[in-house]
This record gives C-alpha cells, structure tokens and sequence, in this order.
C-alpha cells in the first residue's frame, strides 16, 4: 500500500522473470584446443574429492587427445581457490605428475580461461533463451568446437604475456 495524490501517475509493477540458472563447468585446454570439459552435477559443491578425481580424468584424456605428451611433465596453472589448493587435490597433482605453475594472490586476471575463453563465450551466450542444461551444453561445446588451433594458441599466447608481466612485478598485480 502507498499513499499518494489522485492525480499522480500509476505505480510500474515489474514483470517477474524466471531466475537464471547457473551450470558451472570447468575446462582444461591448451594451445592446441579444449582437452577436457567437466560439468558439475545440480546441486553438488566442487570439493576437493570431486576436483581429485576430475584431475585424474584429465590425465586420461591427455592420453587420447595428446599422444605422447603425457610422458613429459604436464604445466598445470589453476587459481588459489581453496577446492584447488585442498590436501586431496595437491595430491592429485602429484599423482598425475602435473607441474603446478603458482598462481600470484590478487591476480584475477592471470588464468586464461577468465581473460581470454570466457569473456568470448559468454558473448555468445548472451540475451538467448535456452531451454535445458542440454541445449546449454550444447551450444557452448558447438562454440568451443568452432574455433581454431589460432583461438586457442593467441590466448596462450597472451597468458604468456601477462605471466611474464607478473614475473616483472615481483608477483604483483596483473591487470590486461
């Protein structure tokens, strides 16, 4: 209820929307292309048990998609998320025998994946109305698809860049 003046305008009531629903997945690529697409089931937290047992199906699919290259030490760069930096996953890491690049604090802007892959993808998905987790899916796997070895090298390329830069920095800051 509001009080108002018998001549001011109606009050706008605004249409409800339907929530956005949120599927969160977690991608592993390098210059070559996408290695391994994981999506996390509705309703499940990443824990580090999950992401252990992701980093062992990545190295499974490194064997497939990368012939040979499992048998000199895989670069892996991750963030400092507490679900990456847990007991469990470290472990993983070791047992995969992956090489764990260190990820500065406070340097968002580092991973390639949140510079270079996202901001893209999320273009594409933008302002279409999907109707299930599978047309999602779909369409983002068709995107990934569709680019080439060029995409995937220049954002390794610039991930390099901006490393080198955060090495400049003494760990400081990184920012375009």
């Amino acid at each position: 209820m509001e009080w108002k003046h018998a001549t001011s305008p109606k009050t706008k009531k605004f249409k409800a929307t339907r929530p956005t629903k949120k599927v969160m997945m977690t991608i592993f690529w390098d210059s070559k292309g996408v290695i391994h697409i994981d999506y996390l089931p509705n309703g499940t937290t990443m824990i580090g048990e999950y992401y252990a047992k992701l980093l062992k199906q990545v190295r499974q699919s490194i064997k497939v998609k990368r012939l040979g290259i499992i048998r000199r030490k895989i670069l892996l760069h991750q963030d400092n998320a507490p679900v990456h930096t847990s007991r469990v996953a470290m472990t993983a890491v070791q047992e995969c025998g992956h090489e764990l690049l260190p990820h500065p604090p406070y340097s968002p802007d580092l991973a390639p994946s949140d510079f270079h892959l996202f901001p893209r993808l999320k273009n594409l998905l933008r302002g279409r109305r999907l109707e299930d987790d599978d047309e999602l899916t779909a369409a983002v796997e068709g995107w990934l698809g569709d680019q080439n070895v060029d995409f995937y090298r220049s954002g390794i390329s610039d991930w390099q860049t901006r490393w080198n830069k955060c090495v400049e920095l003494g760990g400081d800051y990184v920012e375009k």
